[in-house]
């Protein structure tokens, strides 16, 4: 994927996020966070910090539309962070295998577990900011598990119909 499509990409997937996604609350607990797909679509051997700071960025831009003072920001900043360790650890890779590194060339239970962990640390961090009490926690949990399930369902829904072979 060249640069062009993976920006066009990106914007799209914001937009998505922005305009429809943000817009469902549905029983006041689930509102997938698709915009998490950034950093499983970002390529693995480009130099970290600029991914870093771009994940940072799209973050923020997820913060400004949702007027959330920042917590979207450090939570997808914090996931892309820990990238690199569960890929090292899920796919049992070293620093030197991921020059070469490429997801359409792993399995796909690999991937889904990726994909699945990611997404639930993002929208734990993401809740826990959002709630910050551990009187919440009931909430926090709740929040965190039925919006990981429907930002997987839409994620892996779309990876399939778009997308021969997953990212």
């Amino acid at each position: 994927m060249n640069r062009f499509s993976l920006t066009i990409r990106l914007v799209l997937i914001m937009l998505f996020q922005v305009l429809i996604l943000n817009n469902i609350h549905f029983l006041g607990y689930i509102n997938p966070y698709l915009y998490v797909l950034f950093v499983f679509v970002y390529p693995v051997r480009t130099n970290r910090f600029p991914f870093l700071f771009f994940a940072f960025l799209y973050g923020l831009v997820a913060d400004l539309f949702s007027d959330s003072g920042g917590i979207h920001a450090f939570s997808l900043l914090f996931v892309a962070y820990i990238r690199i360790f569960l890929i090292k650890a899920i796919f049992q890779k070293s620093n030197t295998d991921l020059l070469t590194f490429n997801f359409k060339s792993e399995s796909l239970k690999k991937m889904i577990n990726y994909v699945i962990i990611l997404t639930v640390i993002h929208h734990f961090i993401l809740f826990s900011l959002a709630h910050f009490s551990f009187q919440n926690f009931y909430d926090i949990m709740l929040n965190t598990f039925l919006s990981a399930f429907f930002t997987l369902i839409l994620y892996f829904s779309g990876t399939f119909i778009f997308n021969k072979k997953y990212p």
